[in-house]
């Protein structure tokens, strides 16, 4: 197996439990609501994005290995499990990548500005 093409690990059952992280990343700054599981959702901003994960200013402490939800204008909540937090920030990876398709449609509406474009 070629590890420098992919750094993904998996559960005992061989599923996808943490992201590719040479999978490629975008820039961008939209506006969010994090939801770690058990707890009250709190806004947030979505400063990069990549089909299987994802990173946003976190104002409170996330441990990894706990799951939450990420609700971004006019989507459906977004499971995921998070990687790490450090300093005001936490990675996180989708628990099922997102659809290419999605990927793009949210890249064409937030430019990397925080404007919200319907599409």
């Amino acid at each position: 197996m070629n590890t420098t093409n992919t750094d993904w690990n998996t559960t005992a059952y061989g599923q996808v439990s943490f992201e590719d992280r040479c999978a490629l990343r975008h820039r961008v700054h939209i506006p969010a609501i994090l939801r770690p599981s058990g707890e009250r959702g709190f806004n947030t901003v979505v400063v990069d994005l990549a089909l299987a994960g994802f990173c946003a200013n976190s104002i409170q402490r996330m441990h990894p290995g706990n799951r939450c939800w990420l609700i971004l204008p006019g989507l459906e909540s977004l499971l995921a499990e998070v990687v790490w937090w450090q300093s005001g920030r936490v990675g996180c990876a989708f628990e099922q990548l997102l659809s290419p398709i999605v990927h793009d449609n949210i890249l064409v509406r937030f430019r990397g500005d925080g404007v919200f474009r319907c599409v």
